[in-house]
């Protein structure tokens, strides 16, 4: 049985979009982004919202763009090997190969997802991850989290949910960054 696991970048003080501006430095390190390769290696689906998805195509072509690195080049070829589901009523069609759209985000469905696979999932986002960890889906959380405090955005966990985590993993990075993997209780 596969693990759902969200997983974004954060602010210091725990947003994981900021309401104005971006969340600071530190994700796009070299040493940061091979560490972020590593770990989702072994995804097999990601699960997105439509703006996400829009975000994250870039992955889709990203190899072909001149004098890439390695380590961009790697996370690329990873990207594109996955399933990806994108969870919209407005996009009309998608511009990436293995991907669908759903235009509902319907619990069950993932439930059955995750009980027929081995490869684990990734819901990406807050808004469609605060469903997911409503409907108590979520069996790891991923933090990457930066030195900077945004005041106000859209935080990485949803209001009104209480959860009882444990801390399995941590990893301080010289750009300042810090990863922080919980597993629910």
């Amino acid at each position: 049985m596969a693990k759902l696991i969200y997983s974004m970048v954060t602010s210091l003080d725990g947003y994981a979009e900021a309401a104005e501006g971006d969340l600071g430095a530190g994700a796009e390190d070299q040493e940061v982004h091979t560490f972020i390769n590593d770990v989702f290696r072994s995804v097999g689906t990601y699960l997105y919202g439509r703006r996400m998805y829009e975000t994250m195509v870039y992955w889709e072509t990203a190899h072909t763009e001149p004098d890439q690195p390695p380590h961009i080049l790697q996370y690329a070829r990873d990207w594109q090997a996955a399933e990806k589901v994108v969870y919209s009523t407005t996009l009309e069609s998608v511009s990436s190969a293995k991907t669908r759209i759903e235009r509902t985000f319907d619990p069950d469905a993932v439930r059955k997802l995750k009980a027929e696979t081995d490869d684990d999932l990734t819901v990406d986002g807050p808004t469609l991850a605060a469903q997911a960890i409503a409907a108590g889906l979520v069996d790891e959380y991923h933090l990457f989290i930066t030195t900077s405090v945004v005041g106000g955005g859209t935080r990485f966990f949803p209001d009104g949910v209480r959860l009882d985590l444990e801390l399995v993993e941590e990893r301080a990075f010289d750009s300042g960054l810090i990863y922080a993997r919980y597993r629910t209780r």
